[in-house]
């Protein structure tokens, strides 16, 4: 009864652990650079070109998602240490309250350990048609609110 109190307990400690993670998964934003533009594409034929106008700028982080490691080996090392205490019922809640603590306090190192946010800029621009676009990238290169811009083959740059 014991061994099975005490692997149920463990698991939902994992399970509730895995919560607790950050969940925000936003990709890396891709970053591309400002390159001076041909007239013509390789092929001969005119390149689909746009122009507007730099309306805001924002910078942003990107998250970091946690493994649930830390959150797995402090419930297991919770669960331990917490079914060293008391006997019967009471090693039972303390084996359970263990594991939850554990889940916690491991997922808590496991996020400060893993602190690998990354600064980017979302760029927003309305084109010359009265349509809105936005842009990541991780280097503004002297872009302002307020600059003229072209769009050129889903790359901004400035004009």
């Amino acid at each position: 009864m014991t061994r099975s109190l005490m692997t149920v307990s463990v698991m939902a400690a994992a399970l509730i652990g895995a919560g607790c993670s950050s969940v925000r998964s936003d990709p890396a934003p891709a970053y591309g650079g400002v390159a001076p533009p041909p007239a013509y594409s390789s092929s001969g034929t005119y390149d689909s070109v746009e122009f507007g106008t730099v309306r805001g700028i924002e910078q942003l982080q990107t998250a970091h998602r946690n493994s649930g490691a830390g959150a797995l080996l402090g419930a297991v090392v919770g669960g331990v240490v917490g079914n060293q205490i008391g006997a019967g019922t009471g090693r039972a809640a303390a084996t359970a309250l263990g594991a939850v603590g554990g889940a916690v306090v491991g997922n808590h190192v496991e996020d400060r350990r893993n602190d690998n946010t990354q600064v980017y800029y979302q760029i927003d621009v309305r084109l010359d048609n009265n349509d809105n676009r936005s842009f990541d990238y991780q280097d503004l290169n002297g872009l302002r609110v307020g600059d003229r811009v072209r769009i050129r083959d889903g790359q901004l740059q400035r004009w």
